[in-house]
């Protein structure tokens, strides 16, 4: 339709007359129906109730001489008026549902059955109050013409039958169950019986299911409709658990064995999965005599004329193969392998080059059966493992594995990446055989084939890098060469979609790469991909993904001018940035910095520039600070942050003062009564506070080895290289003058006896702290070793008490930057970190001591 423009711009030529004519008509066909639907005033006056009526007499108005849809409305809401007025409902409205449910329709039909089960679910009466008033409703509406409603109210019938008891389900429903499973009764009757049947078996003692269930059972296996013997033939695994494992055998057994021979294909269908699902009620010679050479029938007519089989079959292999492990031959287990193999390839060689549409179309539906049959092989893959023994999985089923991952249907390769984890815990120290796939279906050009890989994914690394031979710290990115750029793909594609929840579950599935591989790996190709996702990604939940993923790279980063280089961007680019969204991000990253690192990090770094937005000019931002003030103050403690904490509260009195938004105004009030009930911390361990207390040393002296790490690796490769650049110097001396090289040699010697108990003391210090930050490396950042990732922010609270708040200059004097420093250079000689006392500045304190020894090394030269 052409957009209708105004009468004074209209053309009436005789061109455009008829296209204006044309448009009216149009508009007339939408406004038909609408006059055809309303109502005259005789429907109105006939479809209007008194408003004064209760719900009671209403509900009974309606279905004496209200319409359908009334009626159904109130068939709908009976469960409400049960839970109102139970006894009225039962006396007066039931019964006019009662009259209505026989000439009702399919509709009316469908919301009574649900509106009884809801009933009984809610227990709104006794179960002997509702069998008296319901159960006869739901058995006489039990044999409805229509198969729809028919089985809506079986569905009812089956779960009202778990919560009645046994006497009213032998009188009401066993004893009528005889005549209607009589041949005589309709089919639709004989199915039902067949259904509640299976559900009997388990109400009652496995005699009474002998002499009363057992003969229809077997009347109803010799039924004339196929459809009936289907149906029972899918009861007979709850009939059998019902009867235990001897009747098992003598009974049901030869009823499936007849069945498993039936001229319907359903039928034989039926008893094969019953046959398996059963496997473990039969014994050994029951496996081997009756079982398996059915089995192997089946799978012989499977590809030759009955291919409906095919699906069940695949699906159900697995199961199969290993329930009659124990029975196998070696030429069996051979051939139930290849049949497996068959399968797994099962129209990959196929050409469909057929031009007749009918014959297309046939290879169209067997095109889809045989991607249904590789789908279920591949859900089927590891109890295949199983079944050849993990040792022979490279030259058994290795090929099998390849083509399953490169299968050219999504499905396939989706159920694949789903078992991939549960393949590589079978495969254990032969992981590294799959490394190959697992890169190829983290480029997998479908994101489902992704989205299911990734949930797994840092189970899978860990296994890859820990699980083999070649596992090590040294040498993680051998076994997997290709891992970095098929993550870094993987994440650009997630990205680049419009599935956000895809790309929000691989950056929180990433946050395991620091126990995979290096850490200049880390800081090169994924952590300034994290900072460039919070600062330009459009989603919320991604990226506040990213910016978790990035303080927890931030957390293991070994290299103390890396970590200065990201805090500096976070806070520049972050807490600084013109756009109010990126200071909000600010925000949530400090929430993460405090849940993942010690309180004293997060105050010398991250404590000042988060106060600074208490003058943001953006009211939301201030809003989302004055409810992360709480957190904040619980990061401080006494007496190491009193200058911090006079900062906060003088923050806190300026908003008081100075904010002029009514929103932002009343979560400042409310905050500042939150954190007057607060308690603060102090250094020293307090029974009350003793786990968080705990949790935070735990990541302080964390912190502390990561920088005694990067100093002894920085003092090993200065030594390495003093040393070589000695030995150099010396030879050359040694070749031009031997004399001066001796000499030089005794000067050496003459030096070093005063200090050489120092020095061989300091030598055996740093070679035990650079194994403990060895072992900090491998087991410090393993899941396993460390929970900073799973423990919630449980900080210590602090309080607003009127001593604190106002405390005197002299306080922020003698807390200065300018006492710490001094303090901690005065312990540099001694210790090679700070006490957790003075914990703020770890890193100043590192800085201390590379300066430190610097000096010291000045001196010896000069000595």
């Amino acid at each position: 339709m052409r957009p209708i423009t105004l009468l004074s711009d209209m053309d009436f030529s005789q061109s455009n007359l008829f296209g204006y004519i044309e448009d009216l008509q149009e508009l007339t066909i939408i406004e038909r129906p609408v006059r055809r639907s309303l109502k005259t005033p005789e429907e109105i006056e006939r479809l209007t109730v008194d408003e004064e009526l209760s719900d009671i007499e209403r509900a009974v108005y309606l279905l004496s001489s209200g319409q359908d849809l009334q009626g159904t409305s109130v068939v709908a809401n009976l469960p409400v008026l049960m839970r109102q007025n139970p006894a009225e409902t039962l006396r007066r409205v039931l019964p006019k549902i009662r009259e209505v449910l026989h000439v009702a329709g399919v509709e009316m039909q469908l919301t009574a059955a649900v509106s009884f089960l809801t009933v009984l679910q809610e227990e709104s009466v006794s179960i002997h109050t509702y069998s008296h008033s319901f159960l006869h409703i739901i058995l006489q509406n039990l044999e409805h013409r229509d198969t729809g409603v028919s089985n809506a109210w079986l569905e009812t019938l089956l779960a009202v039958i778990e919560a009645l008891p046994k006497e009213t389900i032998r009188h009401e429903i066993l004893n009528p169950l005889v005549s209607k499973a009589q041949l005589s009764q309709t089919l639709q009757s004989r199915l039902v019986s067949c259904k509640i049947m299976g559900k009997l078996a388990n109400k009652f003692e496995a005699h009474i299911i002998k002499r009363e269930i057992i003969p229809l059972v077997k009347s109803l296996c010799q039924d004339v409709e196929y459809e009936v013997r289907t149906c029972i033939c899918r009861q007979l695994e709850h009939i059998a658990q019902g009867i235990g494992t001897e009747l098992t055998k003598t009974v049901v057994l030869p009823e499936l064995v007849e069945l498993a021979r039936d001229e319907g294909s359903s039928v034989r269908l039926a008893a094969f999965e019953t046959l398996v699902n059963l496997l473990d009620m039969f014994d050994a010679d029951d496996r081997s005599q009756t079982v398996l050479p059915l089995v192997k029938s089946f799978c012989e007519k499977s590809f030759k004329a009955d291919e409906s089989i095919l699906v069940s079959l695949s699906f159900h292999l697995g199961k199969l193969c290993n329930g009659l492990y124990g029975i196998f031959t070696p030429e069996q287990h051979l051939r139930f392998l290849e049949f497996y193999k068959k399968l797994s390839t099962l129209g990959l060689q196929q050409e469909n080059g057929h031009n007749d549409n009918q014959l297309q179309l046939q290879t169209l539906e067997q095109e889809k059966k045989y991607i249904s049959v590789r789908k279920n092989c591949a859900y089927n893959f590891p109890a295949m493992i199983v079944f050849v023994d993990p040792k022979n999985f490279h030259l058994e089923l290795y090929s099998i594995f390849f083509c399953l991952c490169h299968d050219p249907e999504v499905p396939v390769r989706y159920t694949m990446a789903i078992s991939f984890y549960e393949v590589a815990k079978l495969l254990n120290s032969g992981v590294f055989t799959i490394h190959k796939e697992l890169v190829t279906l983290l480029q997998d050009e479908s994101l489902e084939v992704l989205d299911a890989l990734v949930g797994h994914l840092p189970e899978i690394l860990e296994l890859m890098t820990n699980g083999g031979e070649n596992s090590g710290s040294e040498g993680k990115l051998l076994s997997i060469p290709d891992l970095i750029p098929a993550l870094t793909t993987a994440e650009q594609r997630a990205a680049t979609s419009l599935k956000w929840r895809t790309h929000e579950k691989l950056l929180q599935k990433y946050a395991c790469l620091p126990h995979i591989i290096s850490s200049d790996q880390i800081y090169y190709r994924f952590l300034h991909r994290m900072l460039t996702i919070i600062l330009t990604n459009n989603v919320l939940p991604v990226q506040k993904a990213a910016a978790r993923t990035l303080c927890v790279y931030l957390r293991y980063n070994r290299k103390q001018e890396q970590r200065h280089e990201v805090i500096q961007k976070l806070i520049e680019q972050l807490g600084q940035g013109k756009s109010y969204w990126n200071r909000l991000r600010f925000l949530d990253t400090c929430e993460f910095i405090m849940e993942l690192f010690s309180k004293s990090f997060f105050c010398k770094y991250f404590f000042l520039p988060v106060l600074e937005l208490t003058h943001d000019p953006v009211a939301n931002v201030r809003m989302k600070l004055c409810y992360l003030l709480p957190k904040v103050k619980s990061t401080l403690k006494i007496p190491t942050d009193k200058h911090l904490l006079q900062q906060l509260e003088l923050c806190i009195r300026k908003l008081l003062c100075q904010e002029k938004d009514k929103d932002v105004l009343t979560i400042v009030k409310r905050t500042v009564l939150e954190l007057d009930r607060m308690e603060i911390s102090v250094d020293a361990l307090q029974k009350r506070f003793y786990e968080n207390d705990l949790l935070d040393q735990e990541k302080e002296r964390q912190e502390h080895l990561l920088l005694e790490m990067e100093q002894l690796e920085k003092e090993k490769q200065q030594n390495e290289g003093r040393s070589t650049n000695i030995n150099d110097k010396m030879f050359e001396k040694k070749r031009r003058d031997s004399k001066t090289s001796s000499v030089l040699s005794k000067s050496i010697t003459l030096s070093a006896p005063g200090s050489s108990s120092a020095t061989s003391a300091g030598k055996e210090d740093k070679k035990s702290k650079l194994v403990r930050s060895q072992s900090f490396s491998t087991q410090a950042l393993h899941p396993k070793y460390s929970n900073i990732d799973k423990c919630p922010n449980k900080s210590s609270t602090t309080g607003y008490t009127s001593s604190i708040s106002g405390m005197g200059k002299s306080c922020v004097l003698s807390f200065s930057d300018d006492s710490f420093r001094t303090h901690s250079t005065g312990n540099s000689g001694n210790a090679a970190f700070p006490s957790s006392s003075s914990s703020c500045n770890l890193f100043n304190s590192a800085d201390q001591k590379n300066n430190g020894s610097k000096e010291s090394q000045s001196r010896k030269m000069s000595m």
